[in-house]
C-alpha cells in the first residue's frame, strides 16, 4: 500500500507510545497523538477517553492509518479492562470503518497466548497461529482485539496487523525478558513494516528483536518486511548474575505468560 502520511498513535503518553513518538517521524510519518492524559511536550495532542466514541471518531478523522497502543497494559479489574481495552478498541475500529481508514496496527500481547508452554530444547518456536490461551483479563482483552481485527477485515475490509508485543524497553530488566525483548529501534522498524506492507488482511505477528533466546517464530513479521537488528544477549551475563536462571518448574520459565499466570499475577512483562 502507499506509505501512510498521517498516523494516529493512541496511548501516546505511555511507555511504548513515548518511545515511538521519538522514532517514527524519521520514517516519514506525520503523527497525530491521542491519550487519556495530556502528552508532555505535545500541546496539539488529543486528550480523550477511548470509551468516548465521538471523541475517538474525531481523532481518527483524516488520518491514513492507526497505531493502537492505548488502553490498560497490566491486569486490572474487569470493569476497567472492559471500558478501556474492549469497548475502547471497538470504538477505534468503528471509527476507522466510519472514516474510511484502511489500516490499523493493533498492539496485542504475548499474554493473549500466555498459558502456551515455552519451547524447550529442540522444540519448534511458537508460531503466530497458536490458539489463544490468555493468562489474565488483560490477556483476554488482547485476544478479543485480535478477533475484532479479524472481524473488521472479513466484514468491512479494514486491514490490521496484530503485534503480540513482548517487552519493549530500552533494555531488558529480567532473565525472562531476554527471550521477549523488543528494542525501541526494532519496534519502530516493525511498526513501519506493518504500516507499509501490502495485502496484510489480518496478520498476527510476534513483536520481539532477533534474540538469541527467542521463544517465538518471527516469520510472519519478517514476511511484512521486518528485519530486526538487535539481540538481548548483550544483557544476559549481567541479568543472570543479578537474578540467576529461572527455576524450570516456575511459571516464569514454563509458559509464555510468566508471572501473569500466577494468582494474583505479578507485573513484570
Amino acid at each position: 500500500m502507499p506509505a501512510p502520511r498521517t498516523v494516529l498513535i493512541t496511548g501516546a503518553a505511555g511507555g511504548v507510545g513515548t518511545l515511538m513518538r521519538g522514532l517514527l517521524p524519521a520514517y516519514g510519518y506525520r503523527l497525530r497523538l491521542l491519550d487519556l492524559v495530556p502528552v508532555e511536550g505535545e500541546p496539539d495532542a488529543v486528550t480523550a477517553d477511548l470509551g468516548d466514541r465521538e471523541a475517538v471518531r474525531e481523532a481518527v478523522r483524516g488520518v491514513d492509518a492507526i497505531v493502537h497502543l492505548g488502553g490498560i497494559s497490566l491486569e486490572a479489574p474487569f470493569e476497567k479492562i472492559l471500558h478501556a481495552n474492549i469497548v475502547g478498541t471497538y470504538n477505534l475500529y468503528e471509527a476507522a470503518r466510519e472514516e474510511g481508514v484502511r489500516r490499523v496496527v493493533f498492539a496485542s500481547s504475548n499474554h493473549a497466548v500466555g498459558y502456551t508452554p515455552r519451547p524447550v530444547g529442540d522444540d519448534p518456536l511458537v508460531p503466530a497461529d497458536t490458539p489463544h490461551r490468555p493468562d489474565t483479563r488483560y490477556g483476554l482483552s488482547k485476544a478479543f482485539g485480535e478477533d475484532l481485527a479479524q472481524f473488521y477485515w472479513d466484514k468491512h475490509g479494514v486491514e490490521s496487523v496484530s503485534i503480540r508485543i513482548g517487552s519493549c524497553f530500552v533494555e531488558p530488566t529480567s532473565v525472562r525478558m531476554l527471550s521477549l525483548w523488543l528494542s525501541p529501534g526494532d519496534c519502530a522498524r516493525l511498526l513501519d513494516a506493518a504500516l507499509r506492507a501490502e495485502h496484510v488482511g489480518h496478520t498476527v505477528v510476534y513483536g520481539s528483536s532477533a534474540n538469541t533466546r527467542l521463544w517465538w517464530d518471527l516469520s510472519t513479521a519478517r514476511a511484512l518486511g521486518y528485519e530486526p537488528r538487535d539481540d538481548s544477549e548483550q544483557y544476559a551475563e549481567k541479568l543472570i548474575a543479578e537474578h540467576g536462571e529461572p527455576d524450570p518448574a516456575s511459571p516464569e520459565h514454563g509458559v509464555l505468560g510468566g508471572h501473569f499466570t500466577t494468582n494474583p499475577p505479578q507485573w513484570p512483562h
